[in-house]
């Protein structure tokens, strides 16, 4: 089941404010989000729109976290972080997805919780491609 006035069913000009459409996944798209406070950072949003973990199947869930799992470890492989911080959330957008927020100790918010969007560092295109790139090699 796909939302269309949702960003990561359609991954369209509603995914523009926040997020770089990446790939599909077995069980999910990701997204590059936008603000890279964090070198990195990414959303793994399951494929179909669901609001819930409850509302997935037992199988549903194992094959969206095995993405998670993915695609945390394609993040350690391209950016080195000393740790990556997940984040669940949904409160607006109602579709089933996880924050991938690498953090590293000398960088931004290194030893606090990350902010959703703390605004501080956008790219040019041209980075977000390079981002994009290392995501894609490590995956």
């Amino acid at each position: 089941m796909k939302d269309k006035n949702c960003g990561y069913c359609m991954k369209n000009e509603l995914l523009d404010p926040f997020g770089i459409f990446i790939c599909e996944l077995p069980a999910s798209v990701l997204v590059l989000f936008k603000e890279q406070s964090h070198l990195g950072r990414c959303i793994v949003a399951a494929k179909e729109h669901k609001s819930e973990i409850v509302d997935m199947t037992v199988e549903e869930t194992s094959d969206f976290y095995a993405d998670v799992r993915r695609v945390a470890a394609a993040v350690h492989k391209a950016f080195q972080p000393d740790k990556i911080n997940y984040g669940s959330y949904g409160d607006t957008s109602g579709h089933c997805h996880v924050h991938i927020v690498p953090k590293y100790k000398d960088g931004f918010e290194w030893g606090g919780t990350f902010a959703m969007n703390p605004a501080e560092k956008y790219l040019s295109a041209a980075e977000y491609k390079d981002i994009i790139a290392k995501l894609k090699a490590a995956l």
